[in-house]
C-alpha cells in the first residue's frame, strides 16, 4: 500500500472521530446547594446541560407550565419545585454549549427525600442526570416561643371591606338573611294577628242575597220535581230559604218549625207584608215531606217563584250592603267603635252617613 493512501485513510479516521465528538450526545449533572434544609426553607436546584449548539432542547417536567400552581411536585408532592427557575448558557467552544439551570427548591414535609432523575430532550437525544438527595428538617416550635426569621403575614392585595367580616359570615350570609326575614315574617304576622286577629286577609264573605240566588239557580238545573224527586226538592228549597232568613234578617230559621218561622216574620217590621211567600212554600213543603202528599207541577213552580219573589222583594239596597261589610270588616278587625258605626248605617240613624249618601247620591 502506497504511502499516498496511507495518509488518505488516515484523514477520514480522524475527520470521522471529530465529527462524532462534535455530534455528542447531551449530559446533565444536577446538583443541591444544600442537601438539608429547614421545613419551608428554599433550597437550589442547579442542573447543568452540555449540548450541541443548534439543537434546542427542555425538560419536559416543566413543559406546559403556564404558572397558574407556580410549582412542579415531586416526591409524592412533598418537594415543590419552582416553575420560576432562570437559565444562563455558556459557550464551551467546539460547537458545545453549556446551560445552567437554577431552580428553587422547598417542602412543607420533614423526611429524607431522593430526587427523580431529570430527564432532558434534545432533538431524538435524550439525557438523565444523577439522583440527589434532600433531607428536610422539622421545625421545633414550642407553644409559647417567638416566631422569628419568618415574614409576618402579607395583607391582600386590593383589601376590602369583606376582608374584616369573619368566615362564617362571608361564607353563610344568604342563609344568615332568610333566618332574619323569618324571624321579621314571625314576628309580623304575630303583631298582625295580636292587632286585627287574623294574619292573611280573608276571602270576603258573599251577601246572603247572592248565596240564595246562586243555590235557587243551581236548585233549579237539578230538575228534581221532574224527576218525581218533590220530597228532595222542597228540602232543598226550604234550605235554601231558612239560611236566607237566618243570614239576612238573623231569623234562626234552621232550628224553628213554620208556625215559628211565620211569627218572626210577623214580628219584622220591614217583611211582615212578605210574609205571605213564606207561607206558601213552607205549607206546600210540610204536606210533601210530611204528609206525603205529591203535589201538582203547578205547585212546585209556584213555589219556587214565591221564593224567587220573597229573595228578590228583600234585595239589600246599596246602603245597606255598604253597611253589612263594614260589619263583617269591623267582627274581623274587633274594633267595636267601626261595628257600632255599621250598625247605625244600617238602621239609618247615623246621620253623618245619611249626609254622605244624600250629598253623593243627591236626593233620597
Amino acid at each position: 500500500m502506497s504511502n499516498k493512501l496511507i495518509k488518505i485513510i488516515i484523514c477520514c479516521v480522524l475527520l470521522s472521530a471529530v465529527a462524532t465528538v462534535n455530534a455528542a450526545a447531551p449530559s446533565v449533572k444536577a446538583r443541591l446547594d444544600s442537601t438539608n434544609i429547614l421545613m419551608g426553607k428554599l433550597t437550589t436546584l442547579h442542573l447543568e446541560v452540555t449540548q450541541d449548539k443548534g439543537k434546542p432542547g427542555a425538560f419536559p417536567i416543566f413543559a406546559g407550565q403556564n404558572g397558574e400552581s407556580g410549582y412542579v411536585g415531586v416526591c409524592g408532592d412533598s418537594v415543590e419545585l419552582r416553575t420560576s427557575y432562570t437559565r444562563d448558557t455558556v459557550d464551551l467552544g467546539s460547537g458545545r454549549l453549556q446551560i445552567n439551570y437554577s431552580v428553587p427548591v422547598q417542602s412543607f414535609d420533614s423526611g429524607f427525600y431522593q430526587l427523580p432523575q431529570f430527564v432532558y430532550v434534545s432533538g431524538n437525544d435524550t439525557a438523565r442526570s444523577n439522583v440527589v438527595s434532600l433531607k428536610v428538617v422539622p421545625v421545633n416550635v414550642a407553644a409559647d416561643a417567638k416566631i422569628s426569621d419568618y415574614a409576618d403575614v402579607a395583607e391582600p392585595e386590593g383589601k376590602s371591606i369583606f376582608d374584616a367580616l369573619p368566615d362564617w359570615l362571608y361564607n353563610y350570609w344568604w342563609l344568615i338573611l332568610i333566618l332574619l326575614l323569618v324571624i321579621a315574617g314571625i314576628f309580623w304576622g304575630y303583631k298582625r294577628y295580636k292587632e286585627k286577629g287574623f294574619i292573611l286577609p280573608k276571602k270576603p264573605e258573599p251577601l246572603p242575597y247572592d248565596v240564595a240566588m246562586k243555590e235557587l239557580s243551581k236548585l233549579r238545573g237539578l230538575n228534581l220535581w221532574e224527576k218525581g224527586e218533590e220530597k228532595e226538592y222542597f228540602t232543598r228549597l226550604t234550605d235554601i230559604l231558612r239560611v236566607y232568613l237566618d243570614k239576612r234578617f238573623g231569623i234562626n230559621a234552621l232550628e224553628m218549625t213554620t208556625p215559628q218561622i211565620l211569627e218572626k216574620l210577623n214580628e219584622n217590621v220591614a217583611i211582615r207584608d212578605k210574609e205571605n211567600y213564606v207561607r206558601r212554600i213552607l205549607d206546600t213543603a210540610d204536606f210533601v215531606k210530611f204528609a206525603k202528599v205529591r203535589p201538582l207541577a203547578a205547585d212546585n213552580i209556584a213555589a219556587f217563584d214565591n221564593a224567587m219573589r220573597f229573595v228578590e222583594e228583600t234585595k239589600p239596597t246599596p246602603e245597606e250592603i255598604e253597611a253589612y261589610k263594614a260589619a263583617v270588616e269591623a267582627s274581623r278587625s274587633g274594633k267595636k267603635s267601626v261595628v257600632n258605626t255599621a250598625a247605625n248605617k244600617a238602621k239609618g240613624k247615623n246621620k253623618t252617613a245619611k249626609k254622605r249618601i244624600v250629598k253623593k247620591g243627591g236626593k233620597r
